[in-house]
């Protein structure tokens, strides 16, 4: 298994969800964030504004899924060629995981 963590611009978090939802990966969770890219944050006018609001998702999946949920969210997060800030997303493997109602591991 593994997980995927999404960082993207708030106003495409329902979006990246319906995608997500319509592909057969209802079990998301979203997370209000703030943060900064490579950019630093951005300057309007004379007011520096250091970190950004973002919303992270988190979707465990199957090894062999990692691809079509990533496909998901890069097609769906993206607001146009070469426009900073519109996120990140990171895969790290998950050892375990358990159900909390019934105590089972899951594979």
């Amino acid at each position: 298994m593994l997980m995927i963590r999404a960082i993207i611009r708030p106003e495409k978090g329902n979006a990246v969800l319906t995608e997500l939802m319509g592909a057969g990966f209802p079990a998301v969770t979203r997370l209000d964030v703030f943060g900064r890219g490579k950019q630093k944050g951005i300057t309007l006018g004379d007011v520096h504004y250091d970190e950004l609001p973002k919303q992270m998702l988190l979707i465990v999946v199957r090894d062999e899924d990692k691809n079509d949920v990533i496909s998901i969210v890069m097609r769906t997060a993206r607001t146009g060629e070469g426009h900073f800030g519109d996120g990140r997303i990171f895969v790290t493997p998950v050892e375990e995981a358990y159900t909390v109602s019934s105590g089972k591991a899951e594979l």
